[in-house]
């Protein structure tokens, strides 16, 4: 596996992000350049990311292609296209988003979120972006989430299944699924649920941690690698198996010192798994 951070740590021209990557660990980035950026700076990050063999793994997106109102619905989606295209370009992995809600928050937690209407919604919104943007190298993906579709490696697969889009794949984020004591108490299990049924689909993966805190009722709080309770080490050798070029990117870290600190503890827990370039 590629060991990264959705971070691009300091730097101030793409020459720099690339080598300063490299040289602490990451194999692998998320492209730090938007697509609403000036083309020149685009060219600029993906070559200095090819000289020093570094995986794009992904292209984030994070805007709501669901809003209620429609403006920004179409300039979100119009985004996701974007983006889509802009993966497709610098050859990263995938280009991942959230499903998206009705509600006032972008990636917040609605009943409503599991209702056949937006179920349905989902679908089709996939299926635009996908066949607006026409891409060849990359793939659209949908990060599974505790409180909106798909919140289960089953889910997943039916979604894989309703969209129907040979460019619609897997973007795996274990901890975001693991939202009831059953998974985070079976573990193990759980993560060799994701790999048999998800597998070769799975095109990108997070790492973090997570910690069941003592106190009424379940409290399943996120947290950085080692913090938790969740055998790291473990999930990400099934995610090796499945593909030994597997992206794995630490995420959800305040600040730079952290990513690094937190960085150097996953290269001594994944020892001999990931790779050095």
């Amino acid at each position: 596996m590629r060991l990264g951070t959705s971070s691009p740590l300091v730097y101030d021209s793409g020459e720099h992000w690339a080598k300063y990557q490299k040289e602490q660990g990451c194999s692998a980035v998320v492209f730090p350049v938007q697509s609403n950026e000036p083309e020149k700076k685009i060219i600029e990050y993906k070559e200095a990311a090819d000289r020093e063999r570094l995986m794009i793994a992904e292209v984030g997106i994070w805007r709501n292609a669901l809003s209620k109102d429609p403006d920004e619905r179409k300039k979100n989606r119009d985004y996701c296209v974007e983006q889509l295209r802009l993966a497709d370009y610098v050859g990263a992995r995938c280009c991942v988003n959230v499903a998206g809600t009705l509600g006032d928050i972008w990636d917040g937690a609605y009943k409503e979120n599991f209702s056949k209407e937006l179920r349905d919604e989902t679908i089709s919104m996939a299926r635009e972006i996908i066949d607006r943007a026409d891409v060849k190298n990359t793939y659209f993906t949908l990060e599974p989430m505790p409180w909106m579709i798909p919140t289960s490696p089953k889910d997943y697969a039916k979604l894989v299944e309703e969209i129907d889009r040979d460019r619609f794949a897997v973007h795996m984020d274990v901890i975001n699924m693991i939202n009831s004591i059953d998974r985070y108490f079976n573990a193990e299990e759980f993560v060799d649920e994701c790999a048999e049924i998800l597998g070769s689909k799975i095109r990108s993966c997070h790492i973090k941690d997570v910690h069941l805190a003592e106190k009424y009722t379940v409290r399943l709080e996120e947290c950085a690698p080692g913090c938790g309770e969740f055998p790291l080490r473990y999930y990400v050798t099934k995610m090796n198996e499945i593909d030994p070029e597997m992206p794995v990117i630490l995420e959800h870290l305040s600040t730079d010192e952290d990513y690094l600190k937190y960085l150097g503890y996953l290269k001594e827990k994944l020892n001999g798994l990931y790779q050095t370039i």
